[in-house]
């Protein structure tokens, strides 16, 4: 096996260097390393020349077709190969993780490693840091990984994202260093055969999806003489009316909370909110909505685009594109699919609801207290392992020659993938070889994105998206445990009003006369308290 030498920005450091040298948190830092003790500069393969084992939390993925989980993923099994180390995976049951996770940590047996979505934490990662649970990296990451620290000291985006307010670092996180094409991958999407039909270009303003859908409801571009076309729809499952909040941009709002340049801003009480809630009133009540959309779940969404009613909704270029596309392909040959830009405000600005700049996120590995030094040591090197360029193709792509081939800098996806032998789906038959259809410890790399559209809908609809401004939408911020508590506290109720007014106006069971006092009342809830609480969070965020 080669081994791979990294040259490093600041080539070799000492503990007190770049990622060392971060105010910590208070709580556990692990054992010390050793004072003087130098820096590495590659991952020496095989890490360990004794057997070593790693016990390892992680929820499981459904997309997983084995029984097994990760451990019959074959990018692992080719890492213990590499490596030399052994990892023994425990999975708890899926819909129990977050349970599951709250025993784990507060127990008195704790695995080497936990993979977990860290926002979904009670008090944060800082409070499991503070408890003693989990340990800060920083001093490890600079002295045994040097793969991870050469993205940070290159990138200081991912140096920003991937440091807690405090500078401290406790993951190796799932990366997308090349972050705008990853994320940019959901969008609204239309019937481009019904546009054709009614000679209608995919609408680029709030006007333009009126005179769409509008045409979609009366013209017949099914062609069954029913008129039972169903202009928007959408399925985010029962009691509420979320989906529709994609469009709040072309009002110039979010659906929550929003950046006015540095100044955070609650969307919901700005006058343009009152605007999109008009706007979504008139068309449900002019048919362009699906009634249904109060109780569609996946079923009912699938029958509805592949029977021919529906004209738009909102989805991504896997499973609202490929997805379809592939469905009635024999079913309908004019079925087609396009996305459409996110729709423009009154300025003609093009805007998302999210930002696709989001480089760290929130998943990643954390090393408990109870690792000691000898084995943490080579279990940072086995996490950077990762994000080494052989670690890196491995995890997004699989075994070369096997799941993957290679043409110059590109890579196909072989049959086994794209055809697979048993009946798999595509991301199933993924899933047994590489992290990058699911999410892992890894940077993921845009060209297993390309690999997979295999449809030219596809990338136009992910290059098209691409191009939307998302500066309205606030990055991942971290909140104090104190904050956390308090917003917690205020929006449980806040968002339940919201949503149970949204679904009123739009409905028609509530009067617009009482927007006002829709407003007011969501300020008496506490609102100002909280948007304080996202400022100042915000103020950390921009002063990391």
């Amino acid at each position: 096996m080669k081994k791979r030498v990294i040259s490093l920005m600041l080539g070799m450091v000492l503990t007190t260097g770049l990622l060392a040298g971060c105010n910590g948190s208070n709580g556990t830092e692990g054992p010390k390393p050793e004072e003087g003790e130098q820096a590495i500069t590659e991952i020496s393969l095989p890490i360990v020349t004794e057997p070593l084992t790693i016990n390892y939390w992680r929820a499981n993925d459904g997309k997983i077709a084995s029984g097994n989980g990760f451990s019959d993923v074959k990018a692992y099994q080719e890492k213990e190969k590499r490596t030399g180390i052994k990892v023994n995976f425990t999975h708890p049951p899926l819909g129990q993780q977050k349970d599951q996770f709250n025993l784990l940590v507060t127990g008195n047996e704790l695995p080497d490693i936990i993979y977990y979505n860290w926002a979904d934490v009670s008090g944060g990662p800082e409070k499991l840091l503070a408890d003693g649970r989990i340990v800060r990296l920083n001093e490890y990451i600079d002295l045994y990984a040097p793969n991870l620290k050469k993205i940070i000291a290159e990138d200081e985006e991912v140096r920003k994202q991937i440091s807690l307010d405090d500078g401290t670092i406790f993951m190796f996180p799932y990366l997308r260093t090349d972050a705008v094409k990853l994320n940019a991958t959901t969008g609204l999407i239309l019937r481009q055969d019904w546009l054709d039909k009614l000679s209608l270009k995919a609408p680029t303003t709030i006007d333009e999806w009126y005179t769409v859908l509008k045409a979609f409801r009366e013209q017949d571009p099914n062609g069954n003489g029913k008129k039972d076309e169903l202009p928007f729809t959408a399925n985010w499952g029962p009691g509420n009316m979320s989906k529709l909040l994609d469009f709040t941009p072309a009002f110039g709002v979010l659906g929550s909370f929003q950046l006015n340049g540095d100044t955070v801003e609650f969307g919901p009480i700005q006058p343009g909110y009152k605007d999109f809630v008009t706007t979504m009133r008139k068309w449900y009540e002019e048919g362009l909505i699906d009634p249904e959309v109060m109780t569609n779940d996946g079923k009912a969404f699938d029958y509805k685009i592949t029977n021919n009613q529906a004209g738009s909704y909102y989805g991504g270029v896997f499973s609202g594109m490929a997805k379809y596309l592939n469905m009635m392909a024999e079913k309908d040959p004019n079925f087609n699919l396009v996305g459409a830009p996110w729709t423009k405000d009154k300025d003609g600005v093009s805007r998302s609801t999210f930002r696709f700049d989001t480089k760290v996120l929130t998943y990643g590995e954390a090393i408990t207290s109870s690792v000691d030094k000898d084995k943490l040591k080579a279990i940072v090197q086995w996490m950077d392992y990762n994000y080494s360029p052989e670690g890196h193709d491995l995890f997004n792509f699989g075994i070369e020659n096997e799941s993957y081939t290679r043409n110059g800098d590109s890579i196909a996806f072989t049959d086994t993938i794209l055809k697979n032998p048993n009946g798999l789906t595509y991301d199933q038959a993924l899933a047994g070889y590489a992290l990058s259809i699911m999410d892992g410890p890894m940077n993921q790399d845009t060209r297993y994105l390309d690999a997979l559209m295999t449809f030219d809908q596809q990338k136009e609809a992910n290059k098209l998206w691409m191009e939307a401004d998302y500066s309205k939408a606030l990055p991942t911020l971290r909140k104090t445990e104190d904050e956390a508590r308090k917003e917690a506290q205020i929006m449980g109720q806040v968002n339940t009003y919201i949503d149970e007014m949204l679904t009123k106006f739009v409905l028609g069971s509530e009067p617009l006369t009482s927007y006002d006092t829709f407003v007011e009342t969501i300020k008496g809830m506490g609102i100002e308290e909280v948007t304080k609480i996202y400022q100042d969070a915000y103020d950390r965020y921009q002063a990391r």
